[in-house]
């Protein structure tokens, strides 16, 4: 065994080159599995050759020649076999490559299969779903002859309700003023005397549109109006759409109300103002490309002859409004006693120093006095006055002294100053009064007559409502008028003392200079 192990290890390549010789030709022609088997047979095949250099050693020296030639064969079929073998293995790639190949194709025809029943499916589909079209379709051919009288009626209702609407709205437009009757040919179709034909339809689509288009011009023209004292008259008319309309009757303007009742226009009891009537006359002469309008179709304008000024609101108040009107007056008098007062004080402050200054440095202190009693009615130099006779005493008692004159001329600068604050706090309160009065008015008049009549309790809202209206009125300007005059106190005070101080420090300088 030992001797088998080694003739095994020593001619291995020559035992496995005899053994594919013989076995190569019928390698190539079977399949991998045979392919298996029989190398497992060459392997058993070796194990047994490999005994045969056993038998060698006895053999002659010419038959080792042989061998060595044998070996050289050998070897020669060794690299044979290996070729063949590569070639072998290159074809079973390629075979197995064309499997991938079929495998890939097989696939894809089924997919192709695949996606031909799901298109046969869909189409299957659209024609069931035509094939119920065409059923409702052959419904709805049979239920036509059935609907035609009922879109007929319908057809004629439509036509005679937009009649109906035509007709109110030609009305009420305001370009029926100048054109009345128009709607006369609506008549018989709201009547249905005749049966709504294509002309009809016609002729209401073109009187709609005309309606449109006159809405939106502005004309000017000449028409019958009705005056202010109920008289008719030719006048020139400006007609704004169907929103406003204005007349001109000899220097007369003002605006028209349009009564859908007579068809006829109306001029407007109360007149505009003035501002207003120059700016209707430049837009009608041409010379502005502005004018009023009333987007309301005249309720605005209505309006205006409801309006009452402020003198006309005053009596609805009540008694309350008296005291407040008092309290107006009261605050006037301050404010104008207050004006006139700061105003005669008033002095220019810097020109006022600069020019003491300069006498100062010149040791000129009767110039200084003089220059001073000139204007000894306002504060400041009345107050200058007092540190200018004191200019040999001290720094402290010139101080006191400037102290106590500006502390003597407050009382006169805040005269008033208090009672105009008092009065901007009683005026809302007397208005707050006068609506509860009128408020309890209103409630007695309810007790009495109940709420069927809005007209009974008027009075006492008007009164309730115009005294808080009036109280606020008067309260807001006093209390402004009270903040512009403390300020004003404010600064009069602030301002003598700075130029109370500066002036005594010009003195004291002076002084140290020429000592």
């Amino acid at each position: 065994m030992i001797q088998l192990s080694f003739y095994i290890k020593v001619f291995p390549k020559q035992i496995q080159g005899l053994a594919l010789f013989f076995l190569t030709p019928v390698l190539l022609q079977t399949s991998l599995v045979r392919r298996f088997c029989l190398r497992m047979a060459v392997n058993i095949f070796l194990i047994c050759i490999a005994a045969f250099p056993l038998l060698a050693q006895n053999m002659p020296s010419d038959m080792r020649k042989d061998f060595r030639v044998f070996e050289q064969q050998q070897q020669q079929l060794i690299n044979n076999a290996k070729d063949e073998k590569i070639q072998a293995q290159k074809e079973a790639r390629e075979q197995l490559e064309l499997i991938k190949n079929d495998k890939t194709a097989l696939q894809d025809a089924i997919g192709q299969l695949k996606t031909d029943i799901k298109r046969l499916k869909d189409r299957n589909k659209q024609i069931q779903t035509h094939v119920s079209e065409l059923k409702i379709e052959t419904d709805k051919l049979g239920q036509d002859l059935e609907t035609t009288g009922a879109v007929n009626r319908e057809f004629e209702g439509v036509v005679r309700t937009v009649a109906k609407d035509l007709k109110a709205m030609l009305l009420q437009s305001f370009q029926s003023g100048m054109a009345p009757g128009r709607h006369k040919f609506l008549e018989p179709l709201i009547l249905q005397e005749t049966y709504p034909s294509m002309e009809d339809v016609g002729m209401l689509a073109d009187s709609l549109f005309e309606e449109i288009a006159a809405s939106g011009r502005v004309n000017m023209t000449t028409a019958p109006i009705v005056d202010r004292q109920g008289r008719e008259q030719m006048a020139d008319l400006l007609i704004l759409g169907n929103f406003t309309g204005i007349y001109k009757l000899d220097k007369e303007i003002g605006f028209l109300l349009y009564s859908d009742q007579s068809q006829r226009y109306f001029a407007l009891s109360k007149l505009p103002s003035s501002r207003i009537k120059n700016n209707i006359a430049d837009y009608m002469q041409g010379k502005s490309k502005d004018v009023y309008m009333d987007i309301s179709k005249g309720g605005a304008i209505r309006q205006l002859t409801h309006e009452l000024n402020l003198m006309e609101q005053v009596p609805k108040g009540g008694p309350i409004v008296w005291p407040i009107l008092i309290i107006l007056g009261m605050a006037v008098l301050i404010l104008v006693e207050r004006i006139i007062f700061f105003t005669r004080k008033q002095t220019h402050p810097e020109r006022l120093m600069n020019t003491l200054r300069q006498l100062i440095i010149a040791q000129d202190w009767d110039g200084c006095r003089i220059y001073l009693e000139t204007m000894r009615s306002k504060f400041l130099p009345k107050i200058l006055l007092t540190a200018l006779a004191l200019k040999d005493r001290t720094r402290p008692e010139m101080e006191n002294a400037l102290q106590e004159a500006i502390l003597g001329e407050i009382p006169a600068i805040e005269r008033f100053l208090s009672t105009l604050g008092m009065l901007a706090a009683i005026s809302p309160l007397l208005g707050l009064l006068g609506t509860v009065t009128g408020m309890i008015n209103t409630f007695h008049v309810i007790t009495s007559y109940g709420t069927s009549d809005p007209r009974m309790m008027s009075g006492g809202i008007s009164e309730a409502l115009v005294t808080t209206m009036l109280g606020l009125t008067v309260a807001i300007p006093i209390m402004l008028a009270h903040t512009f005059l403390s300020r004003r106190v404010e600064t009069q005070i602030s301002r003598m003392e700075e130029k109370s101080v500066a002036f005594v420090n010009m003195i004291f300088k002076t002084w140290a200079q020429r000592h």
